[in-house]
């Protein structure tokens, strides 16, 4: 955070040479499947969103992020309120004009990229599971003033009122919706499962091209809810970080999860063969590049060399 700079409450549009750069200016919305809605942001040479460091530009903009809505009619399921309240805004005015009146949100976990926007929808319903209930009510003070993971701050942040654990099921219209406890990449995920269309609203549980973990102790439990996942034979995989162009056409096949498996495993390998940590990351995904299964990103290395950093510290802990 750059000294002095005072804190702003929400972010401003920025200028360039004199005009005034709108931060949704490069927001895309795809329907991979009817009904579904993606809001994509991300992935831009050369985009910023605010022009000093700042977790928005760290983990969300450079790596591309999407949130998602299904819509029935004048209802709306928005899984995730983005990473800004213009953001938030932008989903609202998209699903009010294709008629929408009734929002209900559920909150993929509790990081900031997922819940910035939340104060849209204060009024509405929103969805999470007990844990992320408990991360944000910790950290409220924090995120609310930037001391807890810096700019932008959130605030007021709008805190989840509808709590479930484990497993829930709602129906919008004729849609079966399964919500889903797991810990993959966060110990409070939330996936949400279309068992009658085989769609999987994934969150951060998977990444294209690789995850970003957070708690490399929890590697065993991780790999066991990927086989809990993808026991559910999932036929397409939407996840909130991938390439736009796959999210657009439908999103990932299975082979998305059976990817993140196998780069965990090769994360635990480092026990007996740290040297492998030299290895590039375009060779140790090599084979899921060239089946087709992820698609390469160069800006996934910083994330790859973090998830070694974090593993290896792990392991050097007697």
């Amino acid at each position: 955070m750059p000294v002095g700079k005072p804190l702003d409450r929400h972010p401003r549009p920025q200028q360039a040479g004199g005009m005034t750069q709108d931060i949704t200016q490069h927001l895309r919305i795809f329907e991979p499947h009817p009904g579904i809605l993606a809001f994509y942001d991300g992935r831009i040479p050369g985009q910023r969103f605010l022009p000093f460091d700042n977790w928005v530009d760290d983990g969300a903009i450079s790596l591309g992020i999407a949130s998602y809505a299904i819509v029935e009619g004048d209802e709306a399921l928005v899984y995730d309120t983005h990473v800004s309240l213009p953001h938030a805004q932008a989903v609202k005015d998209a699903l009010t004009a294709r008629g929408v009146t009734r929002f209900t949100v559920v909150l993929s976990h509790w990081h900031l990229d997922h819940v910035a926007g939340s104060a849209v929808f204060a009024g509405s319903p929103i969805i999470a599971n007990a844990r992320t209930l408990a991360h944000l009510t910790g950290h409220k003070v924090g995120i609310e003033d930037g001391s807890f993971h810096g700019l932008p701050v959130i605030a007021p942040l709008i805190l989840p009122d509808r709590i479930f654990s484990g497993r829930m099921e709602l129906t919008l219209g004729p849609r079966r919706i399964v919500f889903l406890e797991a810990n993959i990449h966060s110990d409070d995920a939330t996936v949400l499962w279309l068992p009658e269309e085989g769609i999987l609203l994934a969150g951060d549980t998977v990444e294209d091209c690789v995850t970003y973990v957070g708690e490399p102790a929890d590697f065993g439990v991780h790999l066991a809810d990927l086989d809990r996942l993808s026991a559910l034979q999932a036929r397409h995989v939407l996840p909130n970080h991938g390439a736009a162009e796959v999210i657009a056409a439908g999103g990932y096949g299975p082979s998305l999860l059976t990817a993140t498996q196998i780069y965990i495993h090769w994360l635990q390998n480092l026990q007996h063969n740290p040297a492998a940590a030299a290895q590039p990351l375009a060779e140790v995904i090599g084979p899921d590049l060239q089946s087709g299964a992820l698609v390469w990103f160069a800006p996934y290395e910083t994330v790859h060399a973090q998830n070694i950093r974090r593993t290896l510290a792990l392991l050097a802990t007697p």
